[in-house]
């Protein structure tokens, strides 16, 4: 009698979440700042004042890289594709691949490094690195 007042318990159950809607998605999240993404994923090599460490990290103010084409900077941090200003073997490091960023990140990023620090450059707008990141 116990075994079928728990199949009725559960046939019930079954029957009520049936009736249910599914929850609705969770709202997705906002847009991460380019100070929050240097903060969180860049500080820790290119230092507080973006200045990085001599020979090791290399400055990010007043850097042709950052200030330069933005598609290629935001190859080197997707992809890891090194511009050709900057050559082999200058610093000891590695820069490591950020490609679980989005568009949206890497633009807020870019301008960041460009329009701070010292650094005096046009913000870069996503769309534009749509086309570059592709490759």
């Amino acid at each position: 009698m116990a075994a079928s007042k728990r199949i009725a318990a559960l046939l019930a159950l079954v029957g009520a979440l049936a009736g249910c809607s599914p929850a609705a998605a969770p709202p997705p999240p906002p847009p991460r700042t380019g100070a929050a993404l240097y903060d969180g994923n860049c500080i820790a090599c290119h230092q507080q004042d973006a200045h990085g460490i001599p020979g090791v990290y290399p400055s990010l103010a007043g850097s042709p890289v950052v200030l330069g084409d933005p598609g290629v900077f935001a190859l080197w941090i997707v992809k890891g594709r090194r511009p050709e200003s900057m050559p082999a073997g200058r610093y000891a490091t590695a820069m490591p691949q950020f490609g679980w960023m989005t568009d949206a990140d890497v633009a807020a990023l870019l301008t960041y490094l460009r329009t701070s620090f010292g650094n005096s450059a046009p913000p870069v707008a996503p769309a534009t690195l749509s086309r570059v990141l592709e490759q």
